[in-house]
């Protein structure tokens, strides 16, 4: 086969003074101004959001999927296509990714999907969370730009995925969350031995604090994944597209349901589901994002649905606390992709969050956290709306495990009480 190569969308960069493998320079999704790989997250010319910028160019199409194929079974199997390192794989690190696709048949007759339901489910990383992958990805671009600290804004999920992927490398966490998160989520992120710092307010505000944190002397040698190394964290995302690709055989899923938080992991699935187009590695045909928000935090959707293109903050009040980020920074991409893929943004309430949960559970033997929730709950509102196609493949994303959210699903319990003998277990009607 011939050599497929994706070239930038900008100028070519001069070769970069850091090894993050095909990784060229950070180039601004605004107005594509280039400045050289390092842990800058704003361009300086117009304020926009910078991303990683590659050369994939000399790549030949069958010898890099025999290469992917032949790789280890976490993330770094597309090291080609990462801002790593080479020798990657080698290095101290919690190796997430490779997490099951899960043909949902069960699920998918509940639903009345014919064309193929699965269930990517992302609970199995290390600290059960898709965060995994991404704080992977940062953590590699903290060694190249030397820091001594790996610290984060997070809703929960993120904040345990800093401190057990710290802890594996040697390096000191100090992480910043609200100070009223479940606590499943509290213990999760403390028992790694880092500081866990609770922040008066939300999650916006927690944000707020570390992006001044990074500008004084207090935070000098402290790499933010999700802030000053947010280029590199971000790419972690493109993932999750690569895995349910080669899992359903090199192809293109029809449909793919996605949560919101801040939208970056929506859009880098778009990111990556583009440059395996572009590389060959899958047939170039149409297929749909669709986004999933909690109705107590559903910022995008609210703007899909009155066909804005600006994303206006709202104040969150959810029991998804993961996706309780009411000013998504890639909020107006998040429409962008929706609106050019046939896909859309969709809510649910807390009580259909629930009754999701449960219905993933029933069906699957997959226990969600709250986002899992809101994803599985959107497809049914979907399907019920016909926005989804129930004869199209579809993938639906399970991005944490049920353990974190236990509180969701606290009604949940014994079906009887009994005593120890036959007769008791007859009258209670189990026989």
């Amino acid at each position: 086969m011939a050599v497929q190569t994706v070239a930038s969308s900008t100028d070519s960069a001069s070769t970069p003074a850091v090894d993050l493998g095909p990784a060229t320079a950070l180039s601004c999704r605004e107005c594509g101004h280039r400045v050289p790989l390092g842990p800058v997250f704003a361009c300086e010319e117009c304020f926009g959001p910078l991303e990683i910028a590659y050369d994939f160019s000399g790549y030949d199409t069958e010898e890099l999927r025999r290469r992917i194929e032949a790789g280890p079974a976490n993330i770094w199997r597309y090291a080609p296509l990462l801002p790593v390192p080479a020798d990657v794989a080698g290095k101290p690190n919690l190796n997430p990714g490779w997490t099951k696709l899960v043909k949902a048949d069960n699920l998918a007759r509940e639903l009345g999907v014919t064309g193929g339901l699965y269930v990517k489910d992302d609970s199995g990383n290390p600290t059960h969370s898709f965060k995994d992958r991404v704080v992977a990805q940062a953590l590699e671009a903290a060694r190249v730009f030397g820091f001594t600290t790996l610290s984060c804004s997070s809703t929960g999920n993120l904040a345990g995925a800093v401190g057990a992927a710290a802890a594996r490398a040697g390096f000191r966490s100090c992480v910043f969350i609200p100070h009223d998160l479940e606590q499943g989520k509290v213990v999760m992120a403390a028992v790694y031995g880092g500081e866990l710092v609770g922040i008066e307010g939300n999650y916006d505000d927690v944000n707020r604090f570390c992006s001044e944190l990074i500008g004084d002397p207090a935070g000098e040698g402290w790499g933010f994944v999700n802030v000053n190394l947010r280029p590199y964290y971000a790419e972690g995302s493109k993932t999750l597209a690569y895995e349910i690709c080669e899992q359903l055989g090199w192809r293109l899923p029809d449909q793919i349901v996605v949560p919101i938080a801040s939208g970056s992991q929506l859009t880098k699935i778009d990111k990556g589901l583009q440059e395996l187009i572009k590389l060959g590695l899958v047939e170039d045909k149409p297929y749909k994002i669709f986004g999933a928000q909690a109705e107590g935090c559903s910022p995008v959707s609210t703007a899909f649905k009155a066909g804005h293109d600006v994303v206006r903050p709202q104040k969150p009040n959810t029991i998804a606390k993961s996706l309780a980020i009411g000013n998504p920074a890639d909020g107006p991409y998040v429409l962008d992709i929706a609106r050019r893929t046939g896909g859309a943004v969709e809510d649910v309430t807390d009580e259909q969050v629930v009754d999701a949960i449960r219905l993933l559970a029933r069906t699957e033997g997959i226990f969600a956290e709250t986002a899992g929730g809101v994803t599985v709950g959107v497809t049914k509102k979907l399907l019920e709306t016909g926005a989804l196609d129930p004869a199209k493949t579809t993938v639906v994303l399970n991005t944490g495990d049920g353990l974190k959210t236990l509180d969701a699903v606290a009604g949940t319990g014994l079906t009887a009480t009994i005593r120890p003998n036959l007769d008791s277990f007859r009258e209670a009607g189990l026989a």
